[in-house]
């Protein structure tokens, strides 16, 4: 895939010396198509010193996609802190789509250390053979790559030996867009591969949370139970919505730091590190009881066999409300249900639950809430 055009774009504009980029949806494998923003037209206040290199559109996985401005300064202080967290700068594989804040990333942070990405084959989809082949043409010392959990999950079920090779030959690879199950997590660190989970969001130049811990520069807080992020990773605003802008950006009284609500619940640990709870729109209510959709699925990954899951609500005319879940695994429902059962109370314990191959994934990777929802619903009307 031919992404020279777009590197240079995206170098102008690192460097002040060009229109912002704003990268197209394409199907898998195609060449990139972008879009170049003139400053003057991105609606910033007149006499702004802010310059924008990216636009990003968020996925829309939780709610309307918006367009979101990320500055240079803000995509520097994003790589030097990715640097520092991972003790160097090195070639990066691209795996994830462009158009999306955590593919683009891959780009920037090869044009601020001044490698040179290698982007896989996606023309027949994410396989493990792609990814094999693409890894092994990596020339650097130093190796990352950033993936999604469905992804590392593929590349994990029944691994060659070649998968497994290249993938322990990364110096880290990067896990966000979704919540990475223990069973994931303990396979992959068992096979020896360095797995750093991140957290973050378009909003904050990508993951800005490594492992729990936030990177040098951005600032976390608690507040009601809802996870606040801050510092010089966080976007400029929406593209042609001040309004939305003003809403999700706050700046503390007297002009102090600006902070950005992720809408996610979160807790601090013992040890300092981030743990997030899921969203603060997740929550399923049963029969009055409020029920965290991200809990139920912290539960199912403790029971063995689960793989993947995801958790949503299915209506019902009894409850308003009841918990159902696709998932990823080799127990049978009458296991999943027992071992849940062991680890949840009982009102959280899925009453509706489906078996799939592969989660339904958006071109992010991240799962298709939509379509989940959709097969859920089914499953839950037809066991009536």
């Amino acid at each position: 895939m031919n992404i020279e055009p777009l590197l240079k774009a995206l170098s102008d504009a690192l460097h002040g010396e060009g229109p912002a980029v704003e990268i197209d949806p394409t199907a898998p494998g195609e060449p990139p198509a972008f879009t170049l923003i003139p400053q003057a037209e991105l609606g910033l206040p007149a006499g702004s010193e802010t310059d924008i290199a990216a636009v990003v559109r968020t996925s829309g996985s939780t709610g309307t996609p918006k367009r979101t401005m990320l500055s240079v300064d803000a995509l520097a202080a994003s790589s030097v802190g990715t640097a520092m967290a991972l003790r160097g700068e090195g070639q990066w594989l691209l795996a994830l789509p462009l158009h999306y804040v955590a593919g683009l990333q891959v780009l920037v942070r090869s044009l601020f250390a001044g490698t040179r990405p290698w982007a896989m084959d996606l023309s027949g989809g994410f396989t493990a053979e792609a990814f094999t082949a693409a890894a092994e043409e990596l020339t650097d010392k130093l190796r990352y790559t950033s993936l999604v959990p469905t992804q590392l999950t593929r590349l994990l079920t029944n691994p060659t030996a070649e998968t497994l090779t290249v993938l322990r030959r990364f110096n880290a690879v990067l896990l966000g867009g979704a919540p990475a199950s223990p069973v994931l997590l303990e396979a992959a660190r068992g096979a020896g591969i360095n797995v750093v989970t991140t957290y973050g969001m378009s909003e904050t130049c990508g993951g800005c949370v490594y492992d729990g811990v936030p990177l040098d520069g951005v600032e976390l807080a608690i507040r009601d139970g809802r996870v606040w992020l801050g510092g010089d990773v966080l976007a400029t605003g929406y593209l042609g919505d001040p309004a939305l802008t003003a809403a999700a950006f706050t700046e503390d009284d007297g002009g102090g730091s600006r902070w950005y609500e992720t809408g996610d619940l979160g807790e601090v640990d013992g040890e300092g590190r981030l743990r997030v709870l899921g969203r603060v729109d997740d929550v399923i209510i049963s029969g009055g009881l409020k029920i965290s959709a991200g809990a139920v699925v912290d539960g199912l990954h403790r029971v063995q066999g689960v793989r993947e899951a995801f958790v949503g609500p299915v209506p019902s005319a009894e409850w308003g409300q009841q918990v159902a879940a696709l998932v990823v695994g080799s127990c049978s429902a009458e296991e999943l249900k027992a071992g849940a059962a062991a680890e949840l109370e009982a009102h959280m314990v899925p009453r509706t639950v489906l078996f799939v191959s592969e989660l339904p994934v958006l071109s992010t990777g991240k799962p298709d809430r939509a379509a989940i929802l959709a097969l859920l619903a089914e499953a839950a009307s037809a066991a009536k």
